[in-house]
């Protein structure tokens, strides 16, 4: 993986589904369009079907994972994050980990990470500033990242890798084909961490 625009096996275009409760999913979409997938609005368990990956973008994680719970999702996008690449950004981060450090809330619970909420400050003190990114070239590659409100990992577990970090503090994760991030890359203009969750997807496909 090197971050390179990601290119489907031959004859398949990813089908990829950026889920559509809250946040900026439509910027989303417009980056991976514009990387040459095919990215479907999801607010359903049924419209989970035949995706090959999944963007959870961000919003607020305790009204995101309500309105989980009232879409009868939580156990739909649990299953298929277990078993397909995902992309979480901000609160997608939160929605993926195992733990907060703040209180319970609806979590899926696939990514072995604990999150903190709100660590940078909360909405005056967001915030633009470059970002250490660790995508398997040896060297950090500089990014461009939007913090609004953003979480960081406080505790990781086994076999997560860090993949970005600002200031010392860890903010962005992989572990196996699941990708978190605490910034919004979908704000910006750099497609480098889309294309690299567009990588993960076609590897797993072949």
């Amino acid at each position: 993986m090197n971050g390179s625009v990601a290119r489907p096996p031959a004859g398949l275009r990813l089908r990829i589904g950026v889920l559509a409760l809250q946040g900026a999913f439509r910027e989303h979409i417009s980056f991976l369009a514009r990387l040459g997938a095919e990215a479907r609005e999801v607010r359903t368990a049924r419209e989970l079907e035949g995706l090959h990956g999944l963007v959870i973008p961000g919003g607020e994680s305790t009204t995101m994972g309500l309105l989980m719970e009232a879409g009868r999702l939580v156990e739909p996008l649990r299953a298929f994050a277990r078993n397909h690449p995902v992309f979480g950004t901000c609160a997608g981060l939160i929605m993926l980990a195992k733990a907060t450090t703040e209180r319970d809330q609806t979590m899926l619970g696939v990514l072995d990470v604990t999150v903190r909420r709100n660590a940078f400050g909360r909405q005056p003190r967001s915030f633009e500033a470059p970002v250490e990114l660790y995508l398997g070239s040896g060297k950090p590659e500089m990014f461009h990242g939007i913090f609004i409100r953003a979480p960081w990992v406080e505790d990781i577990g086994y076999g997560v890798e860090v993949i970005a970090r600002y200031s010392g503090r860890v903010v962005g994760v992989r572990q196996g084909n699941t990708l978190a991030v605490s910034f919004h890359p979908e704000l910006g203009s750099d497609p480098k961490l889309h294309a690299y969750f567009l990588e993960l997807v076609e590897a797993s496909l072949s």
